[in-house]
């Protein structure tokens, strides 16, 4: 049943976005930063990109997926020294937070989400995720041509539910979070920081120089 397709996808949205990274940092700052609505348009970026792959990769275009498998090296690249900018940007940055929620701003929300899209497609490893689970569960095989929509939509929808329970639970908190200056300075400093670091390994990847670690990444 188109249904239970459905539920395959919510379950498979929810399994790509809740594993932490860059996008769940710039989606908890945005939220501290600017209130719900600008975190939730960041979140709903990170969930369209997630919907396009398993779209990509749902319905077999070959072509496409070649092209960014090919080039996810220079597309982790790009990711990679943009996370750095915005990592260095909130670690210098010395406002604090604000602790009221500003005026909605449709401008804000727009660029949120516009952020989080291009971040999220610039990590083509979320494509190879989905050939890998949809070859081993069987759906290029089995399913037909009205049953992938319902699919996208599944995975657009599970991975929405992920963002808005995190950003739901961040705006809960919001106040406790930012209260005084200090704890406004301190969350700046160690977000950027964790971006930063995200930004540092995607570029560490892209250029193959995790060999030379002591560690692995």
């Amino acid at each position: 049943m188109s249904w239970e397709w459905m539920a395959r996808g919510i379950l498979l949205g929810l399994s790509i976005a809740a594993p932490v990274g860059p996008i769940s940092i710039l989606c908890i700052k945005m939220t501290i930063n600017s209130g719900f609505k600008t975190g939730l348009f960041c979140g709903l970026g990170a969930a369209t990109a997630d919907a396009i792959y398993g779209c990509i990769a749902g319905l077999g275009l070959s072509t496409l997926t070649a092209f960014l498998v090919d080039y996810k090296t220079v597309l982790q690249a790009l990711g990679g020294l943009f996370i750095c900018y915005l990592g260095m940007r909130s670690l210098l940055s010395t406002s604090g937070a604000r602790t009221s929620v500003e005026p909605y701003s449709p401008k804000s929300s727009l660029n949120s989400y516009a952020v989080s899209l291009l971040l999220t497609l610039s990590n083509p490893m979320t494509i190879i995720f989905f050939l890998g689970v949809f070859s081993a569960s069987g759906i290029h095989l089995s399913h037909s041509s009205s049953d992938m929509p319902f699919l996208i939509v599944g995975v657009f929808l599970g991975s929405t539910l992920w963002w808005i329970c995190l950003i739901g639970s961040t705006a809960l908190f919001r106040t406790k979070m930012t209260a005084g200056y200090t704890k406004q300075i301190l969350f700046n400093r160690l977000s950027g920081l964790v971006m930063l670091s995200f930004g540092m390994i995607a570029l560490i990847q892209s250029l193959g120089l995790q060999k030379f670690l002591p560690f692995s990444i």
